[in-house]
């Protein structure tokens, strides 16, 4: 029930509204601003928060965790964090590894060539094949941010036959019309351009412009 904080919830008015309140109530007073501050301080804050609407499920294996560690600055558990719904990769039972689970589709990044390999071949061991998988048979949309190079042919055969099965294979290549001025534009750019495949506009892509001058009719 109701905690009532000695002294101000005897106020007239605003005591009864903000300190006679459940502790469920109290703890949003902290949330909410420090949700706030995260949503427009950080990147990906502000880019979720141009969005609106988005419930994220995360999937992060431990070769991504090792990923994360030797590649960025940021905090497994931090990363974490991000997500609304955390799975275990090896829980092949999860909700988003049913068809009747409803998503706008799925992003693989980075894309490993044994994750490639597993969608291109239904090979449904561990929870990121299967729910790719079931993203395919739905006719949802997958997209992979493959990264490997340079390829010799059993990759492009496995990236031929992803996109046999429906998948969008797209490795993170940078865009430098939209002149990156560090590493974290390239890195923007490309996340930005991977949701927009899934009809995501995260308001962070610089797009093309035609800066061609208008052709004359004689």
């Amino acid at each position: 029930g109701p905690v009532s904080i000695p002294g101000v919830s005897a106020i007239p008015w605003i005591g009864p509204t903000l300190f006679a309140q459940t502790m469920a109530t109290y703890a949003l007073y902290v949330l909410v601003p420090a949700l706030a501050w995260w949503m427009g301080r950080t990147h990906l804050g502000l880019a979720l928060r141009a969005v609106g609407g988005i419930e994220s499920h995360l999937i992060l294996s431990q070769s991504a965790a090792r990923t994360i560690v030797e590649e960025t600055d940021c905090d497994v558990e931090a990363v974490r964090s991000l997500a609304d719904v955390v799975h275990n990769p090896r829980d092949v039972g999860a909700s988003i590894a049913s068809g009747s689970f409803r998503t706008e589709g799925m992003l693989v990044a980075p894309c490993s060539v044994k994750t490639l390999s597993g969608i291109a071949n239904c090979f449904d061991e561990e929870l990121v094949v299967r729910a790719a998988d079931v993203c395919l048979k739905e006719r949802r949309r997958v997209v992979l941010m493959f990264r490997e190079t340079p390829l010799h042919a059993g990759h492009i055969r496995l990236m031929e036959q992803a996109t046999r099965n429906g998948a969008i294979v797209m490795p993170p290549v940078p865009g430098f019309y939209s002149r990156p001025k560090s590493i974290d534009d390239m890195v923007t750019q490309s996340t930005g351009r991977a949701l927009d495949l899934l009809g995501i506009d995260a308001g962070v892509v610089k797009r093309w412009k035609d800066s061609a001058p208008p052709v004359r009719k004689r």
